[in-house]
């Protein structure tokens, strides 16, 4: 029997080359025609396409994706939930919060201070709202000072339509164009983000998905039970707790960036079980790489399907087209 260091490698061989198709579809995909052998040699305006333009959006979608994935995989094992998804929680109607708050005060003096500050642009409210939420559903998903699965699943689920609500309601004393923007950012969308900023996300999305992958071990053996897991030496509310969080701050970051692209972490980590098995240590790593190529390849889809419809999709939307009956087909496998 291989070890999971081996299987792990092989997944992880099997996926690169994988990833690294999708980025090439993803630089080569787009409204216009480009030569990639021009913008190489500095030709315009193929060099500004693919630099300035394909590339930042290619490795965001990269990120968000390998992010998204990841905590979907931690939230799952969490939970014992196999449906449990990263805006399960709460985090994308915290979100989603934070970012109509920001439309609704825009041109007051609360927007002007804010503004000035630099403490209330719509992506840190973004961030802001989601780990609200986290605070919130794990407060009150607690019992007896212990994290109750089900629990913490519920009040996420009564969170998000509360979320929903509110901000319907916020939108009636919206201008359109805020309205049409909000909308826009709640669909899912990937922009052209400088290089310096897809670094820094970069490196905020690779601390969490660090420390999942380092509590791997533990989350295989809380697959056993609270008491099974704490019998075997794991300390289960720290666990618990590193992990949520974790994933929280992956999804938060992911959401400040790209708005609410859902499915990524549901679907993803269901069809690498499948191949994998569920060994947590390999489950993350390769979860990561099929994360970002299905990403990187969803948002080329909703470029292409620029020159029939004459619009963008978001890619929120792609994902849940794309994603909805893929889930189907992988239940329906696990049978």
């Amino acid at each position: 029997m291989k070890s999971a260091a081996a299987r792990a490698g092989l997944a992880i061989a099997a996926l690169v080359p994988l990833v690294a198709l999708a980025l090439a579809v993803g630089l080569a995909s787009g409204p216009g025609s480009i030569s990639l052998a021009a913008a190489l040699r500095g030709q315009e305006p193929d060099a500004t396409v693919l630099f300035r333009l394909r590339l930042p959006r290619v490795l965001l979608a990269a990120e968000v994706g390998a992010a998204l994935s990841v905590a979907g995989v931690a939230l799952q094992a969490l939970l014992r939930n196999p449906l449990a998804d990263p805006f399960v929680f709460g985090l994308s109607g915290g979100a989603a919060i934070g970012t109509a708050l920001v439309a609704v005060f825009s041109g007051s003096a609360l927007a002007a201070a804010a503004s000035f500050t630099g403490l209330l642009p719509a992506q840190l409210a973004a961030v802001a709202g989601a780990l609200v939420a986290a605070l919130l559903v794990f407060a009150l998903g607690r019992a007896r000072g212990q994290l109750v699965p089900e629990r913490a699943l519920l009040v996420g689920v009564v969170f998000n339509s509360f979320a929903s609500a509110l901000v319907l309601s916020m939108e009636a004393v919206l201008k359109p164009e805020q309205t049409q923007a909000v909308l826009l950012w709640l669909s899912g969308t990937l922009g052209y983000e400088a290089l310096p900023l897809l670094a820094g996300a970069a490196v905020a999305l690779l601390v969490p998905a660090l420390v999942l992958t380092a509590l791997a071990g533990r989350l295989n053996l809380l697959a056993l039970g609270d008491e099974g897991a704490a019998a075997l030496g794991v300390d289960v509310p720290r666990t618990r707790l590193l992990a949520f969080f974790a994933a929280s701050a992956a999804v938060g970051v992911s959401v400040a960036f790209t708005g609410l692209v859902g499915f990524v972490g549901l679907v993803v980590p269901h069809a690498v079980r499948l191949v994998t098995g569920p060994d947590h240590r390999i489950v993350l790593p390769a979860s990561a790489l099929g994360g970002a190529a299905f990403l990187v390849l969803a948002d080329a889809l909703a470029r292409l399907l620029f020159r029939s419809l004459g619009a963008e999709p978001p890619v929120g939307a792609v994902t849940a087209l794309l994603g909805a009956p893929l889930f189907i087909v992988l239940l329906r496998g696990r049978r």
